[in-house]
């Protein structure tokens, strides 16, 4: 898909600005949230109408980008936790060929139509909501409201490798990568549990649409003024180069916190991933499913001859190595002395440190961990992790 090279009226005074595209609030303090690629590469990037956006936090890997922008917020959006639904009902928020059309936010309604995006990734909805340039970094909300993701990207015919247009092919990044990622910066945002009422679409645009602001990217290295539109074709891989040290562990798992998941790529792919994202810290590559799992902290690392794990040298000194043979799906009946309510490092740690300790159960639901005295026979438990000395 083509940009739209043209200045719009509203900014053709800004004879800096090489792109736009859409953010949307997510806290009452200023914080916004849109695409990696509408704000990388700028010099300087402002809301229509409130001024520079400061403290950028920029996850190129997963398009995903937050900042402060000054002075009073009219609305907030919330993040829905509970996961989109095949088929829900959605809406997409944005300011789409603000060169060609009006500078006014734009709603558009469609169907959430797969809950992976192009190779099974993970990390992507595909929507019918039809979206246009200038719509990255826009909301994608539910029928009451709450966001499921941020509309990225439309599916071209480079794409799919074929010579037909295909129609209403788009993506959006999911919101629990949104979450993930906001956490990891350390960005408090609201949330939602559970699905709102359902709005007509003239209410939901009253509700959601001060929250969404127009963004202008100053001084890109392009010179031509274009709505940003990222394309779905995926670059060719590139050789790992470190620029960060980090040291690699075969047959190792890293436990930390998971703010991104990658699937279907390689283990070099893996590992440049993280070195190219400033927040990873860390990754385990599954060797057989071919998955990589992108950390922003390291605590332990566990034998897993599946797995190889690659920790940032600043971390490494500090990273526990495990004693322990580890299983997920699994606990062992009996010889438990000791309950207590911790996450999953922290249970490890209390099982190591004493040596009455021969294994632990983790409940991860519960977050509770269940210390054992002596082995029994194993058994097979969905969402337990079994530690044995």
């Amino acid at each position: 898909m083509a940009s739209i090279c043209a200045i719009h009226p509203a900014w053709s005074q800004s004879s800096d600005v090489s792109s736009s595209g859409t953010a949307f609030f997510v806290s009452a303090d200023g914080w916004l949230v849109t695409n990696a690629h509408v704000v990388d590469g700028c010099k300087s990037v402002t809301v229509v109408g409130r001024g520079e956006v400061t403290d950028l936090k920029v996850d190129v890997q997963n398009d995903l980008a937050v900042g402060k922008s000054a002075g009073a917020v009219p609305a907030v959006l919330k993040l829905r936790n509970s996961e989109p639904r095949l088929g829900e009902d959605v809406a997409a928020f944005g300011y789409p060929l603000t060169t060609v059309l009006s500078s006014s936010v734009k709603i558009t309604t469609g169907n959430v139509n797969s809950l992976l995006g192009i190779g099974d990734d993970s990390r992507y909805l595909q929507i019918s909501t039809p979206i246009q340039p200038g719509n990255s970094g826009g909301p994608l909300v539910d029928r009451s409201g709450a966001v499921l993701g941020i509309t990225t990207a439309v599916l071209n015919d480079r794409a799919t490798g074929t010579d037909n247009v295909p129609q209403n092919v788009n993506f959006a990044v999911r919101g629990s990568a949104v979450r993930s990622f906001l956490q990891s910066r350390g960005v408090a945002f609201d949330a939602v549990d559970a699905i709102g009422p359902h709005l007509e679409t003239a209410d939901l645009a009253e509700k959601v649409a001060p929250a969404v602001v127009l963004v202008l990217c100053h001084s890109r290295e392009s010179a031509a003024v274009t709505d940003a539109a990222p394309t779905t074709s995926s670059p060719a891989p590139e050789p790992y180069v470190a620029s960060r040290p980090f040291r690699s562990v075969d047959d190792y798992d890293v436990i930390g916190f998971d703010y991104a998941t990658l699937r279907n790529v390689s283990e070099a792919q893996c590992h440049a991933a993280c070195n190219a994202d400033r927040s990873c810290l860390a990754s385990t590559y599954n060797k057989p499913a071919r998955f990589c799992f992108l950390k922003s902290d390291a605590k332990l690392l566990v034998k897993n001859p599946d797995a190889s794990a690659s920790v940032a040298e600043e971390l490494s000194s500090s990273v526990l190595v495990s004693t322990f043979a580890v299983a997920s799906g699994r606990d062992m009946v009996g010889g438990d002395y000791a309950r207590i309510k911790t996450d999953f490092v922290g249970c490890y740690i209390a099982c190591e440190a004493n040596l009455q300790c021969r294994a632990f159960a983790f409940v991860r639901k519960k977050r509770t961990c269940w210390l054992k005295d002596r082995l029994g026979s194993l058994s097979a438990e969905l969402g337990v992790d079994l530690g044995v000395r």
